[in-house]
């Protein structure tokens, strides 16, 4: 957390990297080979041109500039795959979601593989975004499979799409060397508005009675100002690559570092990456070694600054230096009075909203993350046969996180413990090892083209959290359990590909997958299999079509495939406790808090775990027609999909009868549809010795309904889901039979002549004479009806510009900072609230939390990313390069919502820490 281990974490990176620049003194291979365009497609790769299932391949060339996490490089790059940013915090990474929602209760993200490593899904503590812990800079592609005839080879963790990630590599060739720093400043997009001092003084005076009157301030604070700052920020890489006597490699070292908009908030990422390709015994042994390290230092803010920020009484001071009293710090807090003489009681108001700043300055939240991901893959083609190919892929992946939680006792956030220290750690690991064979042969014969696939894959996860001890001032100290859990994942697998005559395409693939997490002490539920099948048509072969030189391309694809679902959310504040044996009776130790009474001491007790032994895979059949095309020699090309996928045995937590351990569990027992359609095109202009112009443009749309819950649910039968700020309890979205998954389920809100909505009154929408839950209804949902992504690239002589933007229409979000502001919040309570700005025009006395009115159109149109770019050229030596350029990203957005961001995940407006707007300036140099 400090320089002095920075410096000693890349050292060791400096002393490898001076050893090969002293190695390499002459080139090692002077030509250039021309690389046939190929698409990985797992356990292989095929040529773009040959692939039957739905895949999309984004490179490097094509990345967003800027992006600090993997997910940004490709954000709107792509039709069928929305990448949404968890926050704006630095280092909070994204959420990716290909051609929608597939499980209601399960994981909904894709399968990440990163050189050949397959990813969990299980979080980090101290880690906003476990992919945030790869380094963008070191990214070569992105392949993305979307349809289950593709995907199916991942069979049991592939449902929802599989990213196949590919890192730079090194090349035979001269000794290169390629340093990147850029400089950022990044500001907020604004401030949520609610109402100033003025406007609050007149909200008061206006609704309250004498007495809250009376606790109105004499100052004009902008609480959102406070807490906002202009961040600065920095990225620097340095790569060396090239060849040493037949040894390929490439070594990158990068720094990151990040001030979030938010005070003390901030991001560090320090990372080493080593990539070795040579070959032997004549190129017939081909090894691939990857090695990359990470070490992150994050400070984070506390999650109640920003909405303590919007909500305190701005007509208060930041400081109370005439009242200084144990719980404030010297800041303005609430303090409840005494009613006989109006003194001070010195109690804090644990109603109240705290004051931010003091929040910000009271607790210190740091951690310090270490991981090391690495992998071997050696590939033997035979001598004897050079047709089959032998693959072993071993890899390792760890993490351990160390972190410190402090409170001072001094402020209102650590006053009640009297200050608290609290300490964590985490460590994962996991382990895989692949092999398979690989058979391609082209029997000139039949004129067919061979390509024959079969392997074997164990991974096993390991998960150590020890447990945290939070030390408090007032002595009651706390210790959580320690907590270890392991799950493992065998399969087996095949693959055959059949290319005739170079015009049709057959391919299928069929994969055995076995889970742990379904083991209830037999194996009836254990195994899962998952085959898929497509083919393409190449119609720009036949010669009723070959001879019309307008058209390049022109393929037809089908596909079906079965895929598997086991991922459950993991358990924990953190979501980093992995739920590994729901299926399993066990008993557990219980948690803090829980214990059982001997005499005068508290014990912890181990108690029956809630389980269900029928719990099997979740299953998602997908169909898919494409058609790929290209024209005017490929100056126009593009594709377009039409898919469907079905979902059954949906996971989802639900209620379960009276008798069993607990009132819920885990059980498979809904069905869901999705249909959709995805496009893109895109058009080179204009292509010349001086200037090259590309646009590219992309839309997806997609329809998921739930059509099957519980089989004796009834037709208002729903489950409620997305928690809200305000009450007890409450939610606003549901899933439903015949709705989309996290509809918002709400009252329809009643106007009057004028068009203002009338107080607490409700449509009474099935005409009982009564309002009341029968009368609430599926209004809108978080699921957009398009999602459009567009991007254009000018090249003039030394000139460069770029620029993307995406447009999400028809999303809807719920704006929960307005449904908690009523007339109410300036006389409840003892204390002061300010409001959104839309209570002093709605009048609702109480807050109207279910009223359909706070779900807003989020459709917006956002400008992400402007950059422009000079090459100098060789002003250092012979084969050099210097780029200098400009960038701006988040640069406006366009919406009818009333929040900040229209881009919230998860669709309810809370507290979101919102994107910054940054500014950026870049110098590359290649030598």
């Amino acid at each position: 957390m400090n320089n002095f281990t920075t410096v000693l974490k890349i050292a060791p990176a400096f002393l490898l990297a001076s050893t090969i620049m002293h190695a390499q003194t002459t080139d090692s291979v002077t030509k250039e080979k021309k690389i046939e365009e190929v698409v990985l497609i797992g356990y292989g790769k095929q040529k773009k041109s040959d692939l039957t299932g739905s895949i999309t391949s984004v490179t490097a060339k094509d990345f967003n500039g800027g992006a600090t996490s993997a997910g940004q490089l490709i954000q709107g790059k792509t039709p069928g795959v929305q990448i949404t940013n968890n926050s704006g915090a630095p280092g909070s990474g994204t959420k990716i979601r290909i051609r929608g929602t597939s499980s209601l209760g399960g994981e909904n993200s894709p399968l990440i593989v990163i050189d050949g490593v397959p990813q969990d899904f299980v979080g980090v503590n101290g880690v906003s975004d476990p992919l945030s812990l790869i380094n963008p800079n070191d990214i070569e592609t992105f392949d993305i499979l979307k349809d289950a005839s593709a995907t199916a080879i991942y069979g049991n963790r592939a449902s929802n799409g599989v990213i196949l990630v590919t890192t730079k590599k090194g090349s035979a060739g001269k000794f290169k060397i390629n340093f990147s720093t850029v400089t950022s400043l990044s500001t907020k997009m604004g401030n949520v508005d609610v109402l100033n001092a003025d406007e609050f003084r007149n909200f008061v005076k206006t609704y309250a009675s004498s007495n809250y009157q009376k606790k109105l301030g004499n100052a004009n604070t902008n609480w959102q100002d406070q807490i906002y700052q202009t961040g600065w920020g920095t990225d620097n890489n340095v790569a060396f690559s090239g060849g040493i006597k037949g040894l390929p490699y490439r070594l990158s070292i990068g720094y990151n570092e990040q001030n979030g908009i938010v005070r003390t908030n901030s991001f560090k990422r320090t990372s080493i990456g080593l990539n070795l390709n040579p070959k032997f015994f004549d190129n017939h042994l081909a090894v691939n070694v990857n090695a990359k390290g990470t070490f992150t230092d994050n400070r984070f803010v506390d999650a109640g600054v920003i909405k303590a920020a919007t909500y305190f009484d701005p007509t208060q001071p930041i400081y109370d230096n005439t009242n200084v009293v144990p719980g404030n710090g010297g800041y303005y807090e609430w303090f409840l009075t005494e009613s006989q003489n109006g003194t001070l009681a010195n109690k804090l108001n644990v109603n109240a909203n705290s004051n931010p700043v003091s929040m910000m300055n009271a607790v210190r939240d740091v951690s310090s993350v270490t991981r090391g991901l690495g992998n071997i893959q050696l590939d033997y083609k035979f001598h004897f046969l050079p047709d089959l190919h032998f693959n072993v892929n071993a890899g390792y992946d760890y993490t351990k996180s160390e972190g410190h939680k402090v409170k001072d006792g001094r402020y209102r956030a650590g006053y009640d413990d009297r200050g608290s220290s609290n300490f964590y750690s985490m460590e994962k690991k996991n382990k895989l090892l692949e092999t398979y064979f690989n058979y391609t042969k082209n029997i000139t014969a039949i004129n067919t083209g061979v390509d024959l696939t079969a392997g074997y894959a164990y991974q096993d996860f390991n998960i150590l959290i020890p447990g945290a001890v939070t030390y408090r001032g007032n002595g009651n100290d706390v210790k959580d359990l320690d907590f270890e859990t392991r799950n493992t994942l065998l399969s087996f697998y095949g693959r055959a590909i059949f290319t005739i005559a170079n015009k049709y395409i057959i391919s299928g693939s069929i994969r055995k997958d076995g889970s742990s997490r379904f083991y209830n002490g037999t194996r009836d539920n254990v195994w899962g299999v998952f085959p898929g099948v497509s083919v393409a048509w190449k119609l720009n072969e036949e010669n009723f079509i070959k001879n019309i030189s307008a058209i390049s391309t022109l393929k037809l694809r089908a596909g079906w495939g079965k895929t598997g679902q086991q991922e459950l959310p993991a358990l924990g504040i953190n979501g980093n406790k992995p739920n590994n044996y729901p299926a399993l009776a066990a008993y557990n130790p219980s948690y803090p808090g829980a214990y059982y009474q001997f005499g005068n001491e508290y014990y912890y007790m181990f108690r029956p775990a809630n389980y269900n032994p029928n719990l099997t895979w979740e299953t998602t059949v997908t169909k898919n027609i494409g058609l790929d095309f290209g024209f005017a020699k490929n100056r126009i090309t593009g594709s377009i999909d039409l898919f469907r996928k079905d979902t059954k045995d949906l996971l989802v937590f639900a209620d379960e009868p009276a008798g069993g351990l607990s009132n819920a569990s885990w059980q498979n027992i809904g069905d869901m549809k999705n249909e959709g359609i995805e496009g893109s095109i895109t058009v080179i202009p204009v292509k010349n010795e001086t200037t090259t112009w590309e646009v590219s443009f992309n839309a997806t749309h997609y329809k998921p309904v739930v059509t099957k819950l519980k089989d004796r649910g009834g037709e208002s039968f729903n489950m409620e889901v997305g928690g809200i700020e305000g009450g007890s309890g409450n939610r606003i979205q549901a899933h439903a039979v015949g709705y989309a998954p996290n509809s918002f389920w709400v009252y329809e809100q009643v106007y009057d002549g004028n068009g203002k909505p009338v107080d607490g009154a409700y449509a009474d929408r099935n005409g009982d004479g009564i309002i009341n839950t029968k009368d609430m209804y599926y209004y809108k949902s978080t699921t957009p009806d398009a999602i459009l992504g567009f991007s254009t690239k000018l090249a003039h002589k030394n000139w460069e510009f770029a620029l993307s933007a995406r447009a999400v229409l028809g999303n809807y979000v719920y704006n929960n900072a307005a449904s908690n502001s009523s007339l109410q919040s300036a006389s409840t309570n003892e204390y002061l609230q300010n409001v959104f700005s839309s209570a002093p025009e709605y009048k609702f006395s109480v807050p109207q939390y279910k009223s359909d009115i706070y779900v807003e159109n989020a459709s917006f149109f956002r400008l992400d990313n402007v950059n422009i770019g000079y090459n100098f050229g060789e002003v250092f030596s012979k084969g050099s390069n210097l780029r200098i350029y400009g960038m701006a990203q988040n640069i406006f957005v366009i919406s009818k919502y009333s929040g900040i961001d229209p881009e919230v995940y998860g669709g309810i407006d809370n507290g979101y820490y919102q994107m910054p707007r940054i500014y950026s300036l870049g110098f590359n140099f290649q030598f």
